[in-house]
């Protein structure tokens, strides 16, 4: 586990409340759950609709940041604009935590969906409880509290998972980028999706028309049961395959990168996972 801890003493807020600056909603909801009445969250990347290799941030983000006493971001280039946002405002009070540098995952190549790795979500949470404690040790035992909760929350998104690897292992999927990965290798399934073409479509640029032509042929050949999109990165591309799963009766299943309103971190996971399950029963 890295945490970058603060050099002094630690502090909270005027407000009584920790704050908090999450780069995504999705930590955001677990540090929101694990903090309880302890926290206040501030999650940066939001939008439902918005491509997060694309976003830039706004003023009112670098005041959150500012402010912040503990600051959640993904790693791996996914948020770069929070080295900006903390390199404006530096602050030897302030604890970061970097979810890649939690997990052990480096490299240019890696892929940075990392809340989909269902296991390491312990590590996770429990990274974020440990830059609690440290930034508020008065409110210790409630963190706790609250890590153990957001524990039993993932109970069913765990047995879902177990569920599609006992039942489905080993079945061919294909993804149109790389966002279900860590899903898709926990529940025990094969994508089928060449890097040459998720890759690509993940930084926003065109696959080679040699990729193009290999992703067609494993929905023309129905050689893949079940077809995972990310509906926040939708180009021609993308729509035409999505558009050619469906013709061909191979179930398409919508993948997203951020937390969709009204839903929980765990509502969320288990709600894309048995849309995925169902698929695969079809």
């Amino acid at each position: 586990m890295t945490l970058l801890f603060p050099a002094c003493g630690s502090s909270t807020s005027t407000a009584g409340k920790l704050d908090v600056v999450a780069a995504e909603n999705t930590y955001g909801n677990i540090a929101s759950h694990i903090g309880g009445p302890s926290v206040s969250v501030t999650p940066i990347l939001t939008s439902p609709s918005a491509d997060p290799h694309l976003f830039e941030p706004g003023t009112s983000s670098g005041l959150a940041v500012a402010d912040a006493k503990v600051v959640l971001q993904n790693g791996l280039g996914y948020d770069a604009f929070m080295t900006r946002l903390e390199d404006a405002s530096p602050s030897k009070n302030r604890i970061g935590v970097t979810i890649a540098d939690v997990v052990g995952v480096h490299g240019k190549d890696a892929n940075p969906h990392l809340w989909y790795d269902e296991p390491q979500l312990d590590r996770i949470a429990t990274a974020i409880t440990a830059a609690f404690t440290r930034a508020d040790p008065s409110h210790a035992a409630a963190y706790r509290s609250g890590l153990r909760r957001f524990e039993r929350s993932l109970a069913p998104l765990r047995q879902e998972v177990a569920t599609i690897r006992t039942r489905f292992h080993g079945a061919p999927v294909a993804y149109t980028e790389p966002v279900p990965g860590y899903l898709v290798a926990a529940a025990g399934l094969r994508n089928l999706a060449p890097d040459s073409f998720t890759r690509p479509i993940e930084e926003g640029t065109e696959p080679t028309p040699s990729a193009v032509a290999a992703m067609d042929m494993l929905v023309a050949q129905h050689r893949i049961r079940v077809l995972l999109y990310n509906p926040q990165a939708v180009s021609p591309i993308t729509a035409q395959l999505r558009a050619a799963a469906q013709k061909a009766g191979i179930p398409v299943v919508p993948v997203t990168e951020t937390l969709p309103p009204h839903l929980t971190f765990g509502q969320w996971q288990l709600a894309q996972a048995r849309a995925l399950a169902a698929a695969l029963a079809r």
